[in-house]
């Protein structure tokens, strides 16, 4: 087991562990937890319609329970994975928690402020490695040609944010658009845009959108040997952690506790 190993593990299994006590709101606009499966038939039960059709049924609790579950459990492994990447980043490349933080501002029409925060940040003159330094600007330089990337724009990048997903299987087009919004942003900021899809399931379509407007993406595959496309390749040759190795060492621990969660989903329960 690798020395980092554990804290590792825990980055991205704590937020999954949060998942087993998620309860359906049904509507109600429940702060924090939602209804239990007594509330629930209680609220079904008082609906005349729903009492006709023999909704307050505890399986359809289930059904609920499982359904916005799931979307909880893809998107807390996106969280947890989140707080992996950005850690192992810093670890790999000796750079700092503000070095690998990077956020920004923009005004709102009532005249305040939001502010936006991406995933990771690598400003390559932080990395006192020159060695790593050297490797990673190159990278960012192969990467930038691979898409098209003016050379007098790349010329002005000062390192890479990074937006870090699971997966990319929905069409939500809200999404994409704020994405690219935050990769011109980031070239604003002297910073190239970098997606990192951890698993292998990126539409297609979405895909040549991101490349088309300059974003950087790495994907889920395995045998590649592509820095430039593939995650995997991009946090071994280039980062220098072997993050599918990790990944594979834990992979028994990992299964057994989504197997846990999932048990927990998909049961009606009493709570």
């Amino acid at each position: 087991m690798n020395q980092n190993d554990a804290a590792y593990l825990n980055l991205v299994l704590e937020p999954i562990r949060a998942c087993s006590k998620y309860k359906p709101k049904f509507g109600q606009g429940t702060k924090g937890d939602g209804l239990t499966l007594a509330q629930f038939q209680k609220l079904y039960q008082s609906d005349p319609f729903y009492s006709w059709f023999g909704l307050d049924n505890p399986m359809m609790y289930a059904a609920h329970k499982a359904a916005g579950g799931m979307t909880s459990v893809y998107r807390q492994i996106g969280i947890g994975c989140e707080k992996l990447f950005r850690t192992a980043i810093k670890d790999a490349l000796g750079l700092s928690e503000t070095d690998v933080t990077w956020s920004y501002t923009i005004p709102l029409p009532n005249g305040k402020a939001r502010t936006l925060h991406l995933d990771g940040r690598v400003p390559f003159d932080k990395i006192g490695d020159r060695a790593k330094r050297a490797r990673f600007h190159a990278w960012m330089k192969d990467s930038a040609e691979s898409i098209g990337v003016d050379k007098n724009v790349f010329s002005t990048l000062t390192g890479t944010i990074f937006e870090v997903r699971q997966g990319y299987k929905s069409k939500d087009s809200k999404r994409q658009n704020a994405d690219i919004a935050n990769a011109a942003t980031a070239y604003t900021k002297a910073y190239f845009p970098c997606a990192v899809i951890l698993s292998a399931q990126i539409d297609s379509q979405i895909l040549f959108r991101y490349r088309a407007e300059k974003w950087a993406v790495v994907t889920g595959i395995e045998g590649a040997n592509n820095p430039l496309i593939s995650t995997y390749d991009f946090m071994r040759d280039v980062v220098g952690y072997d993050l599918a190795a990790f990944f594979q060492r834990n992979s028994k621990t990992l299964r057994s506790e989504i197997d846990a969660v999932l048990q927990a989903l998909l049961a009606p329960g009493t709570q």
